[in-house]
């Protein structure tokens, strides 16, 4: 095997509010979802139907990361979603009252937008061609 991207990880207060956000509005699934015997929960999500490339919830403990939740990257975008169907999603997230940070914007030579999660966090929607 090739190295690959495997997840990336996004510090949230709460699982399944997480997980409703990224369902209901990329149509994210779940791929891989146990607590331990200890009560550590590990939850991976993503849009394929195996353990493929995707977001790794975890539970922020303690002041320092709680702190952090939302502002991992500065104020820098998280993550980058691709689509075929910018327009339609878009339309989606507004519908379902997601914050936006950049409009729709439409080019003969690129079309995104920017939104945040139930966090803060920046996620950047393109469309490729």
């Amino acid at each position: 095997m090739k190295n690959q991207i495997g997840r990336m990880v996004i510090l949230v207060e709460d699982y399944d509010q997480a997980l409703n956000f990224y369902q209901s509005n990329f149509g994210f699934n779940i791929l891989h979802d146990v607590t331990t015997d200890v009560g550590q929960r590990f939850l991976h999500i993503g849009t394929g139907k195996t353990d493929a490339l995707g977001i790794w919830f975890l539970k922020a403990d303690g002041k320092k990361e709680k702190e952090r939740i939302g502002s991992q990257t500065a104020g820098q975008p998280a993550l980058v979603i691709y689509t075929d169907t910018l327009k339609e999603l878009y339309n989606k997230l507004k519908d379902n009252g997601v914050k936006m940070k950049t409009e729709l914007v439409i080019t003969p030579e690129y079309k995104f937008f920017h939104c945040f999660d139930l966090y803060g966090n920046e996620i950047v929607v393109v469309q490729l061609d």
